[in-house]
């Protein structure tokens, strides 16, 4: 199984430490790449549309986001994870999911996404985890991502090691609960039925008229057709 995996923070913090626990749950046959943002991305998106009416690789800062990309589809799971940031998702990453609008179901996802799982984890000091986790996953469900699971914890420390052992008790079994199932689920992903109505509304507005980059790259994918 290839995993990907994109850090809304730079440090190895508790959210960090839950998304390493899962990850060495699914076992060692397994090729990881991991990012850490801002590190790896530091550009903000500049609003500029060239993703949308060009094409991604005329975006300013397309060196630095290609590697992710590649990564991203390369991956049979995804793992996203962001620490609670004014009760959103960081804003590193963000970032790096604005620069990713262009590969929603409105515009032009990747065929490859509605096969695949994903997870996305955050921790807070105390906060609610919903609308983080709900910042992460809403972009994953419009690329088309088949599975998506969520770790939400208040672990009320800033400090990993001082989280509470009952606290860490429960996310060890929320990990491995998830774990199981990603290897269970692993091959066998289907899109959800408001992945598919979606794909189906998209498909009729695009062959009405749409952005011409998007109407070319559904064309290309037979979308427009008999295929699907």
């Amino acid at each position: 199984m290839k995993i990907t995996v994109i850090n809304g923070q730079n440090h190895h913090g508790s959210t960090w430490n839950i998304g390493n626990q899962l990850i060495t749950k699914l076992g060692d046959d397994h090729q990881v790449t991991e990012f850490f943002l801002s590190r790896d991305m530091p550009h903000t998106c500049v609003g500029c549309f060239n993703c949308f009416t060009k094409g991604e690789e005329f975006c300013p800062h397309h060196e630095l986001m290609k590697p992710i990309i590649e990564a991203i589809d390369s991956a049979d799971l995804i793992v996203l994870t962001s620490p609670v940031y004014v009760m959103h998702v960081s804003g590193a990453m963000k970032n790096v999911l604005d620069h990713l609008g262009w590969r929603w179901m409105v515009h032009r996802p990747n065929k490859a996404a509605f096969r695949k799982q994903a997870v996305v984890i955050a921790t807070s000091a105390g906060a609610p985890t919903k609308k983080t986790l709900d910042g992460m996953a809403d972009s994953l469900n419009f690329w088309g991502v088949g599975k998506i699971y969520r770790i939400g914890f208040a672990v009320n420390e800033l400090d990993w090691d001082k989280v509470k052992p009952g606290i860490k008790q429960r996310i060890d079994r929320r990990t491995t609960q998830l774990a199981t199932s990603i290897l269970r689920n692993h091959g066998k992903v289907r899109n959800t039925l408001f992945q598919k109505g979606m794909f189906t509304f998209m498909r009729f507005i695009i062959k009405k008229g749409w952005n011409p980059k998007d109407r070319e790259y559904w064309q290309e994918q037979g979308w427009l057709g008999s295929a699907r």
